[in-house]
């Protein structure tokens, strides 16, 4: 199996993550008044929002984004991890001009899936992909995503991961890369 180089953490990056631990903890009594059941997930939120500033959510499918809030508030709450989001949802249109960009750099339609699929194929179309940073949050989410049923799809992509609650715990099988998909609906291998 590929595995990719590691990554060690920058001190920037654990700065970064301290400095959004301590303004979620200040922002957590305003949460609590907001909403008390939620206020933990809500302050987490809040700091995150300001941390990753472009970071967009909407278009992810409601298990997606529950499942990417919960895991990335118990990140922070319980292991000061930060994990932000690079790109969720794709538009068919954005996920088309991305394959065709790559299809003109790379050469060819097979050598593009390797790392950017079709819209009839990709899961950031379907809502429910999550490219993920920094690396150090990533790999926190591929030790703890099962419990969210977030999980790391391909090798040769570390920030790559899709929402399965039909997996039922158990990670779906890794692929070496996009190209090496499944037909969807139906989980035949391409």
């Amino acid at each position: 199996m590929y595995e990719p180089r590691t990554i060690p953490p920058r001190p920037r990056d654990r700065l970064f993550a301290a400095v959004t631990l301590v303004l979620a903890v200040l922002l957590l009594p305003a949460a609590f008044v907001r909403h008390p059941g939620r206020a933990r997930e809500l302050a987490c939120n809040w700091a995150l929002r300001m941390r990753f500033p472009a970071e967009d959510l909407t278009g992810l499918t409601d298990g997606a984004m529950a499942a990417f809030t919960a895991a990335r508030t118990k990140a922070l709450w319980r292991h000061g991890q930060l994990i932000g989001l690079t790109s969720g949802y794709r538009d068919p249109l954005v996920q088309q001009r991305m394959f065709d960009e790559e299809v003109r750099r790379s050469g060819s339609p097979a050598s593009a899936r390797m790392l950017v699929l079709p819209p009839a194929e990709s899961s950031h179309v379907k809502g429910i992909a999550l490219d993920v940073r920094p690396h150090e949050g990533a790999r926190w989410l591929e030790e703890h995503g099962a419990r969210y049923d977030l999980y790391r799809i391909y090798d040769n992509e570390w920030w790559h991961f899709e929402y399965r609650p039909d997996s039922g715990g158990t990670p779906p099988p890794r692929r070496p890369h996009p190209g090496l998909g499944y037909v969807a609906g139906n989980g035949d291998q391409l």
